[in-house]
C-alpha cells in the first residue's frame, strides 16, 4: 500500500507539475527541486515530534530513533537550502508550498499515529523516488540540457555543509544530494521492519 501511495503521489505531481511536458532545463529543474524538497523534510520532523511526545507521555526512553528522525529533516532541509541559492520561488509557487506543506504535515501526523511502520516504509519508497530524480539530473548534467552545471560553482552553503572542495560544482552537489537520499532510503526501510521500541541501530551523525 505505501508502494502504491508514493507512486501515485509521484505520477500526480509530475502531471501537474508540467515537468515532464516540452524540454527539461535549469529551471524547471530547480523548481522541482525545491518543491520536493519542501515537502522531504517533513516526515523526519513529524516522526521526531511524535515520538518525542510519546517517550514524555509513557515516561519510557526512546531507544536512540529521535535523533536519527531530526538529523533526516535538517538534511533535506539543507537541500532546500542549497537549491534556494539558484533561484528564488514566485509569490503563486510560496503560496503551492504553504498549502501543500499543511496537508502533508496533518495527514502524516495522523498516519503517524496509526501506522508508523506504515508511515516509515512510505518514506522509504518516496525516498527511492528521489533517487530516481537526482539520478536522472545527473543523466541530463552528463549528456543532456544540464551540462553546464559539470562547471557551474556549488553555492558556499553546499560546500560548507557537505565539507567540498573549494572548485566543487552543481554535479558534486548532486551527487552529495542523491547520496543522502539513499541513505534515508535505507534508514527508514530499515525502521519499518523494527519494533516501535527495538533500539535505533544508526548511531547520531550516520
Amino acid at each position: 500500500m505505501a508502494f502504491m501511495t508514493v507512486k501515485m503521489l509521484r505520477g500526480g505531481f509530475d502531471i501537474f507539475s508540467g515537468f515532464k511536458v516540452g524540454n527539461r532545463n535549469e529551471k524547471k529543474w530547480v523548481k522541482r527541486i525545491i518543491f520536493l524538497e519542501t515537502v522531504a523534510g517533513v516526515p523526519g520532523m513529524v516522526a521526531a515530534m511524535m515520538r518525542h511526545m510519546m517517550s514524555l507521555r509513557r515516561l519510557q526512553r526512546d531507544h536512540g530513533w529521535i535523533h536519527t528522525l531530526l538529523e533526516e529533516a535538517e538534511n533535506e532541509r539543507m537541500h532546500l537550502m542549497t537549491a534556494l541559492q539558484l533561484r528564488q520561488p514566485t509569490l503563486m509557487f510560496r503560496l503551492a508550498v504553504i498549502g501543500s506543506q499543511g496537508a502533508f504535515v496533518t495527514l502524516f501526523s495522523l498516519w503517524y499515529i496509526v501506522s508508523p511502520r506504515f508511515c516509515h516504509r512510505f518514506v522509504g519508497y518516496l525516498e527511492e523516488e528521489a533517487v530516481k530524480t537526482y539520478s536522472k539530473c545527473l543523466e541530463d548534467i552528463a549528456n543532456g540540457p544540464m551540462q553546464h552545471w559539470q562547471t557551474k560553482a556549488a553555492p558556499p552553503v553546499a560546500i560548507r555543509y557537505w565539507k567540498l572542495p573549494e572548485d566543487a560544482t552543481m554535479h558534486d552537489v548532486v551527487l552529495a544530494i542523491r547520496a543522502d537520499e539513499a541513505h534515508h532510503r535505507v534508514v527508514n526501510h530499515t525502521l519499518a521492519s523494527m519494533k516501535p521500541d527495538d533500539f535505533n541501530p544508526y548511531k547520531p551523525g550516520q
